[in-house]
């Protein structure tokens, strides 16, 4: 990518913003939508699990390979490509007709979104190149993630209660087209040097891993642990695992290099991605469920009372930025696995349900946590790679949060399923869905414990080195490799 003037960068950051935020938006302003779809579609649970997890299942398979396409055959040409099909996808799921068609439509959005955001971080690690620099736009990438929640809610709220819930897909068209317009103009092309070949049996494996698990975690309340239904996708899912650890070493350019996995800091930014984004999934399935449903609150009054932990994300995310840019990661994962464990404490243990204050300290606390968790998570992905890589490591970064957000609301909504079954057959729907939410709270609790305990093990000394040796590996002699291991502030 060639030289850019500082302002040519900064429109470049803006554009790449617009890729994050419509699809930042769609998953906001779907989550306040859900009971409304619930009750047009006659959707079960497992049926509003779908509407999400069937674009973020996508998405999490499809990333890596956009994200190494993007280094082969162009950055700019596969974004742009991205930009169509999700504003596409957007229009179609407008128009659905059925609960099926929906999670079809959805599918579509998540082919074109698995093209925007890695792709976009890719641009911009080869527009800002400065190690401070680079934290410092990724501050600024993950801000937009708070004013998507901020935003999302209120204007998803306004548009259910006034026009529906089809109306919610309409706000991501003229976004996507006036994006794609400033795209062609700007956004210079930009490939790896050596970019990798397609690795299509890698790929089929890890549709295979994530496809098969999520089938069966949705599933599994309905059609029984035991089930052969469930067993037989269970060990679709571990044969795939299996597969991909065997496979992929012994090709010379892999779908996934695991040597990626070597540096501890690589290694915890994915464990902490997939337990931070788990946390958000489930966090918002049962906070829209039960304000809407349980509270009997319109979707506004939902988005409003959800404003606080979306306003704290919106806060923390350029501060966590800046501390990363200065300071390294350390300080706001420490910060956000304390803040999100916290958060999930307090309605675990205390049904922060029962009182107001309560309910909005533990929003306050889960928004700090989460706002602080995307730019270490990014930055520390991307900067121990040689920068010919970038591309697939921010692709592993962006596909760990997927298989976070997808496994939180399966796992969740899968726990709270099995518990209302018992518990509504005895008690008012209120009582009986604040009890079977319990066990959920804990799960999202344990994510925060392992949020603050990887942060810990994997932002040291030690980690470093693992990072320093990795990139040699991957690249001997890269230039730059070194200062992007070390980083600002260390």
């Amino acid at each position: 990518m060639p030289e850019l003037s500082h302002r040519r960068q900064m429109l470049v950051l803006a554009i790449c913003c617009m890729s994050l935020l419509i699809v930042s938006l769609d998953n906001t302003i779907l989550n306040v939508a859900l009971p409304s779809m619930q009750k047009e579609l006659h959707a079960t649970v497992a049926g509003l699990q779908w509407t999400i997890d069937a674009y973020t299942l996508v998405l999490a398979s499809l990333l890596m390979l956009a994200g190494s396409t993007a280094d082969r055959i162009g950055r700019r040409r596969v974004f742009k490509t991205g930009l169509v099909l999700f504003t596409l996808g957007s229009l179609l799921c407008s128009l659905a007709p059925t609960l099926e068609s929906l999670v079809a439509f959805r599918m579509v959005q998540a082919v074109g979104g698995s093209m925007l955001n890695p792709v976009a971080m890719s641009i911009i690690t080869n527009t800002f190149t400065e190690p401070r620099e680079r934290a410092r736009a990724i501050g600024a990438w993950g801000a937009v993630v708070g004013i998507a929640m901020a935003a999302g809610p209120l204007i998803g709220g306004l548009l259910v209660d006034s026009v529906g819930w089809r109306s919610i897909f309409w706000i991501n068209i003229p976004i996507g087209i006036a994006a794609f317009i400033l795209t062609w103009r700007y956004v210079p092309e930009s490939r790896a040097p050596k970019p990798r070949r397609p690795d299509p049996v890698g790929q089929l494996l890890v549709i295979g891993v994530l496809g098969a698990l999520t089938y069966a975690i949705i599933e599994a309340p309905q059609a029984g642990l035991t089930s052969p239904l469930i067993l037989s996708f269970t060990a679709v899912a571990v044969l795939s695992f299996a597969g991909l650890l065997l496979y992929e070493p012994r090709r010379a350019e892999p779908l996934i290099d695991l040597r990626f996995f070597r540096s501890a800091p690589f290694s915890g930014a994915t464990v902490i991605a997939i337990s931070a984004f788990a946390a958000l999934g489930g966090f918002l399935f049962l906070n829209t469920l039960y304000l809407q449903n349980v509270r009997g609150l319109s979707a506004l009054h939902a988005g409003l009372y959800i404003l606080p932990m979306a306003a704290m994300t919106f806060l923390c995310a350029p501060l966590s930025g800046r501390l990363v840019g200065n300071r390294g990661p350390r300080i706001p994962l420490l910060i956000s696995g304390t803040a999100m464990t916290a958060s999930g404490v307090l309605f675990a243990a205390f049904d922060a349900e029962a009182t107001d204050a309560l309910l909005f300290t533990g929003y306050v606390l889960f928004g700090l946590g989460f706002g602080m968790v995307n730019a270490p998570i990014t930055n520390t992905a991307v900067s121990g790679m040689p920068l010919s890589q970038a591309g697939v490591a921010a692709a592993v970064a962006s596909t760990s949060r997927q298989i976070g957000q997808t496994l939180g609301v399966a796992v969740i909504g899968a726990v709270l399923a099995a518990g209302t079954v018992g518990a509504v057959a005895s008690a008012s729907y209120d009582t009986g869905f604040v009890k079977a939410s319990h066990p959920a709270w804990w799960i999202i609790t344990a994510c925060g414990v392992c949020v603050l305990v990887v942060g810990a093990l994997t932002s040291g000394a030690w980690a470093r080195r693992t990072a320093r040796r990795t990139a040699e590996r991957l690249e001997p002699g890269a230039p730059g490799s070194e200062a992007a291991v070390e980083g600002p502030g260390r």
